[in-house]
C-alpha cells in the first residue's frame, strides 16, 4: 500500500531464514499476541489505577499524579525507548547472522547510566519550576520523577533484550506487572485511608525499578558472548533515535501538559479530566505497542536477509490492521466515549474532544508504524527529522490555532500526527526503493 512492488527475494542463503520467515502469512509479527496479552492487562491496570487514585485523592488532589504520569512518559520513552529499540534491533541483527549479543548490551549499559545521570541533574536544576508549575507544590512528586527515571533505564534495556531475543513472555510479564503492581498498591493505600499524594507518587516511581531488578535477577536475560561491538554499530543510530523518540514521546504525552501550561488559572480537576480523556482515546495506540515491539526485530531480520517480498507483504497487512483499529477507535470514541468517561471518571469531557483525541491517536499510530519501518532500514536520520518537524508543528498550532484551550490542543495533536504520517510515508517509499535496489545488485 505504501511501497513500490517488487518480486525480489534474497532470503534463501541464510541458515536462519526459516525462523526469520516463520509465520509470514500471519498479519501480526511473531510475539504480538503474547505481548498484547501483557499490554491488555497493563492497560486495564492503568485505567483502574487512575480510577482508584481519583477515588482516594479526588480529581483535584490527583492532578499532581496526572502531571507526573505524562511528564514521566514524555521523558522516559524519549530517552530510554531508543535504547530499547537499538538493543532490540542490534540483537535481532546479530541473531540473524548467528553472532552473540552480549557485547551490545555491555556497550549500551553505560550509555543508559550516563543518560540517567543527565536527566536527574536536569530535574534537580528545574525542580522549583516542576514542583510549582506542574506538581501543585509537592516536592515529593518531583522526587518520584527522579526515582522513575532511575528505574526505567534498566527496565527498557531488559525489554530490548527480551524483544531482540524473542523472549516475548518475559516482555509481556514486565508490561503487565508495571500496571498490576500499581493497582495493588493503590488499592492498599485506598483501603488504609491514605489521602496524601506522596505515597501514591512514590509508588508509581518505584514499580519499574522493582520489575527491572527482578527481570535481571531471574537469570532469564543471560546473553551469549560474541564479536566485540563497535560504536559504529550503535552510536550513530542512537543519537538520532534519541532525538526522534524524544519528540515523538513528547507529542503523545503533550496534551494534558499543554492544557496545564497554557490554561493559566485552570482548575486542577480540568487537567485531570483531560488526562482521563487522553488515556481513553489512546486505547488503540496502547495496544499497538504489542505489534510495535515485535515488528522492529522482525523487519530488521527481513532487511538483513534482503527479503523484500515478505517485507512488503508484512507491512501491507500491518497497515491494513492498524488503519482498521484506528477507525474502530475513532467511531467508538464518537459513539461511546462520553458515556464511558461519565461511567468511569465522572465525565467532564464532551463528544468533540474525545473524538478528536481518538482521531489524533489513530493518525499517530499509522505514523509510528511507518517510522518503525523506516528505522528497520536504518533510516534513523530521516525518522529524527520527521519527528522534530512534527513536534514543531504541534508547538505552532497550539500557540496560534484557537482561543478555545481544549480545541487548540486537539488541533495541535491532529496537525502534528498528520505531518508525521506524510513525512514517514514518503520516507518509507524512498528507503524501500533503496532496499530493493541493493537486493537486486
Amino acid at each position: 500500500m505504501f511501497l513500490h512492488r517488487s518480486s525480489t527475494d534474497g532470503a534463501g542463503a541464510s541458515p536462519l531464514s526459516p525462523p526469520a520467515t516463520q509465520g509470514m502469512r500471519s498479519a501480526l509479527p511473531s510475539g504480538s499476541f503474547t505481548i498484547g496479552s501483557g499490554l491488555l492487562v497493563g492497560g486495564i491496570s492503568i485505567y483502574v489505577f487512575f480510577r482508584l487514585g481519583q477515588e482516594a485523592l479526588g480529581q483535584d488532589g490527583f492532578k499532581p499524579i496526572v502531571s507526573l504520569w505524562f511528564v514521566m512518559f514524555a521523558l522516559v520513552p524519549g530517552f530510554f525507548l531508543p535504547l530499547e529499540q537499538e538493543v532490540s534491533r542490534s540483537v535481532a541483527h546479530r541473531r540473524a547472522l548467528g553472532d552473540g549479543v552480549r557485547p551490545v548490551v555491555r556497550m549500551v549499559a553505560p550509555v543508559a547510566a550516563a543518560i540517567t545521570v543527565l536527566l536527574v541533574v536536569a530535574v534537580a536544576l528545574t525542580r522549583t519550576r516542576l514542583t510549582n508549575d506542574l506538581f501543585e507544590g509537592s516536592a515529593v512528586v518531583t522526587l518520584a520523577l527522579v526515582i522513575a527515571l532511575v528505574g526505567y533505564a534498566p527496565f527498557h534495556i531488559a525489554r530490548g533484550i527480551c524483544s531482540g531475543l524473542g523472549h516475548f513472555r518475559i516482555y509481556s510479564l514486565m508490561i503487565a506487572l508495571d500496571g498490576v503492581l500499581r493497582v495493588i498498591a493503590c488499592a492498599v493505600f485506598l483501603l488504609a485511608g491514605l489521602d496524601r499524594v506522596g505515597p501514591y507518587a512514590l509508588m508509581v516511581a518505584v514499580v519499574p525499578l522493582v520489575i527491572a531488578v527482578g527481570a535481571f535477577g531471574s537469570g532469564r536475560l543471560r546473553t551469549s558472548p560474541g564479536t566485540p561491538a563497535s560504536w559504529g554499530e550503535l552510536a550513530p543510530n542512537l543519537g538520532w533515535l534519541l532525538l526522534g523518540t524524544l519528540c515523538s514521546g513528547a507529542l503523545i504525552n503533550a496534551g494534558p501538559l499543554t492544557v496545564d501550561l497554557l490554561g493559566e488559572g485552570t482548575a486542577p480537576e480540568v487537567v485531570t479530566r483531560f488526562g482521563n480523556a487522553v488515556l481513553l482515546a489512546r486505547i488503540p495506540l496502547f495496544l499497538f505497542q504489542a505489534v510495535n515491539a515485535a515488528m522492529l526485530p522482525r523487519l530488521t531480520q527481513l532487511v538483513t536477509l534482503g527479503n523484500t517480498t515478505e517485507f512488503r507483504a508484512v507491512l501491507r497487512r500491518l497497515f491494513i490492521l492498524v488503519g482498521g483499529v484506528g477507525v474502530i477507535g475513532v467511531v467508538g470514541a464518537f459513539i461511546a466515549g462520553p458515556w464511558v468517561l461519565d461511567l468511569v471518571y465522572d465525565g467532564g469531557i464532551d463528544r468533540r474532544t474525545i473524538t478528536l483525541l481518538a482521531f489524533a491517536s489513530a493518525v499517530y499510530m499509522l505514523a509510528q508504524a511507518c517510522a518503525q519501518s523506516v528505522l528497520s532500514m536504518s533510516g534513523h536520520v530521516f525518522v529524527a527529522v520527521g519527528w522534530v518537524t512534527s513536534f514543531a508543528s504541534f508547538v505552532a498550532t497550539a500557540a496560534w490555532s484557537s482561543d478555545d484551550l481544549f480545541l487548540r490542543v486537539e488541533l495541535a495533536l491532529i496537525t502534528s500526527a498528520v505531518v508525521a504520517l506524510v513525512i514517514f510515508v514518503f520516507g518509507l517509499r524512498l528507503y524501500f526503493a533503496r532496499l530493493v535496489s541493493r537486493s537486486m545488485s
